[in-house]
């Protein structure tokens, strides 16, 4: 399961309840931190295949010591991440493509240069 902190504060009402809302104990889950050769695991299989499923998430946890539960956390967060550089590497490409209008053109020379426009897919 997932380990919870201690409880913060103090209640003299009655004992700590995790998780529950609006009262003065509030219990987190501890974060796992992963060991090198974990992650270097991990990010071959991601390599390999962006979603980890099935008996392949049981043997890869099992393998590294760790719940299915966290092996399919962290297959979650890395395509975050990995949409995120995607759509950055995207943006740097279209703003080198980009095209300037020079400031004194008139509209022939902008005629002109919409026809040498090429559009690049990405």
């Amino acid at each position: 399961g997932l380990e919870l902190s201690h409880c913060v504060g103090t209640n003299s009402l009655g004992p700590a309840v995790p998780w529950r809302s609006g009262g003065p104990c509030k219990m987190k889950r501890v974060r796992t931190v992963f060991k090198p050769e974990q992650l270097e695991r991990l990010e071959q299989e991601f390599l390999k295949q962006q979603y980890m499923v099935g008996t392949e998430r049981v043997d890869l946890a099992a393998t590294l010591h760790l719940t299915e539960t966290q092996v399919k956390v962290w297959f979650q967060n890395r395509r975050i991440k990995w949409r995120k550089q995607s759509m950055e590497q995207k943006a740097a490409k279209l703003s080198q493509f980009r095209v300037i209008q020079p400031a004194t053109a008139d509209s022939t020379d902008i005629k002109e240069h919409e026809e040498d426009t090429v559009d690049v897919e990405l």
